[in-house]
């Protein structure tokens, strides 16, 4: 276990502590960080504690952008109500990781870092467009969110040397809706068998802009830009959703798994939440009602079996 727990008090201050120790790595919210060093999976000799610097907590918006610190909490998020009116995919997906307890002091960054294809935050962040602001010794770089991801659990972000100081997304304006589903046998289990978050916008009747990711159906939270391809110049209708739906169920290509289930049922399960999000992200966009059979405008955000 550690030896040392600094508590920095800006990112510079973080940034200047990791250089004076070899060894070092960041910690915000530690849900998944504590659990490997109690397991021996990861050696850290000094923590930095970045959970109480004020700028990596910021929710605002600046310039036409969202701006999200990486040490806002998931429950921070899903209970901001700026977030539910411009971004309610991302106020969705924050409701639904883990339990009130992991909430509290999960942070987007942390989710984003840990490089789980199927965090529920780091999906809805991908659909939404985000772009990491990342910290370290030779200055700042920007970095889509899907391109931080290295493979299952390995970052591009090194937390021994840099911090995720904050995401940008970039707001569309007039005519846009977003949504977020989960698919989970049970609402006690944390990780998703499935989840989906789509971006549309709508304008003179066409869309003109969409976004769908999909996880885990790839090493990475999944872009599918064959089943947003079909959207775009379509008028938002149940048959171009579920012409799109079908598009996105092609390109994944999920694992069997013990605890997630199947490949194919997963694979045809990716259809059916394609087509819920679409549904409520239209409705959103457009202010009138995507009906039709096995479309449910207006979801919860959660989808169990």
């Amino acid at each position: 276990m550690p030896r040392e727990y600094l508590i920095a008090t800006s990112a510079a201050e973080a940034l200047a502590m990791l250089a004076a120790r070899p060894g070092a790595r960041l910690i915000a919210g530690g849900t998944d960080l504590v659990i490997d060093l109690k397991e021996g999976k990861r050696q850290v000799n000094t923590l930095v504690d970045i959970s109480r610097i004020p700028e990596l907590k910021v929710i605002k918006e600046a310039n036409g952008e969202v701006i999200l610190g990486g040490a806002a909490t998931h429950a921070e998020v899903a209970a901001s109500q700026f977030i539910q009116d411009k971004l309610p995919a991302l106020a969705a997906a924050a409701a639904a990781v883990g339990s009130p307890q992991i909430r509290n002091v999960g942070t987007l960054g942390g989710n984003v870092v840990n490089a789980q294809p199927a965090a529920d935050t780091a999906v809805a962040l991908v659909a939404l467009g985000a772009v990491a602001t990342i910290l370290g010794p030779q200055g700042a770089r920007r970095v889509a969110v899907e391109d931080l991801y290295e493979g299952v659990g390995r970052s591009r972000v090194d937390a021994g040397r840099e911090i995720l100081t904050h995401f940008t997304v970039p707001l569309w304006g007039e005519g846009e809706g977003s949504a977020f589903a989960r698919l989970s046998p049970r609402r006690a289990l944390s990780l998703p068998m499935l989840n989906t978050a789509v971006r549309v916008q709508v304008a003179g009747g066409k869309c003109t802009r969409a976004r769908i990711c999909i996880a885990p159906v790839a090493p990475r939270p999944f872009l599918c830009a064959e089943a947003a391809a079909v959207l775009i110049g379509a008028e938002p209708c149940p048959e171009v959703i579920a012409r799109a739906a079908a598009a996105a169920r092609e390109a994944a290509r999920p694992r069997d798994s013990l605890l997630r289930g199947s490949g194919a049922y997963r694979k045809d399960m990716t259809s059916v939440l394609v087509r819920q999000t679409l549904a409520e992200a239209f409705t959103r966009a457009t202010g009138q009602k995507i009906g039709g059979p096995g479309l449910q405008a207006g979801a919860t955000g959660k989808v169990y079996s």
